[in-house]
């Protein structure tokens, strides 16, 4: 098991220093960066479906969404994360990376406390806060991304988060 998990990283860390090296068949439009949250994923593929981008997008996942790719209480994460997007820049030419935060997030409770979110305002606000912040690092490693942002409520349905 040991060997297994040391090959996928070695072979992640050649894909993404060896630009162009090899390339997977078809395009993604998009890399969609999500919460792991059970409670979630049917809701996160039907809006991705909504957004006409069934079976075009690479998926990744992290606890907490954009808090999972740049806290410091996650920060064994921040490589995997970059990692698997130069991955998918490489292969599948994303252009995009779309990021579904949402509400009563654990990771976001874990990190920051729970009075981080005891309104929806408070909520709204501070993972609107991350979202940006989150956007501007991958702008910073890559320029010509867009990045875009939404929150999703338990029931699925979602806000618009301005990330510029």
């Amino acid at each position: 098991m040991k060997l297994a998990a040391v090959g996928v990283g070695a072979g992640l860390a050649a894909a993404s220093a060896a630009p162009g090296a090899a390339r997977a068949s078809g395009k993604a439009k998009a890399l969609m960066l999500s919460c792991m949250d059970y409670r979630l994923v049917d809701d996160f593929v039907r809006f991705m479906d909504a957004h006409d981008l069934h079976d075009a997008y690479d998926h990744v996942v992290l606890a907490g969404a954009s808090l999972g790719a740049i806290s410091d209480r996650f920060a064994a994460w921040h490589g995997t994360f970059w990692a698997h997007l130069d991955v998918a820049i490489q292969l599948h030419q994303v252009e995009e990376v779309i990021v579904l935060d949402h509400r009563d997030c654990g990771a976001y409770k874990l990190a920051l406390g729970a009075e981080a979110g005891d309104t929806p305002e408070k909520e709204m606000q501070v993972h609107s806060e991350t979202m940006r912040a989150f956007a501007a690092a991958v702008r910073e490693k890559h320029p010509t991304l867009a990045v875009r942002g939404w929150l999703m409520a338990l029931d699925g349905s979602t806000e618009e988060v301005p990330l510029s």
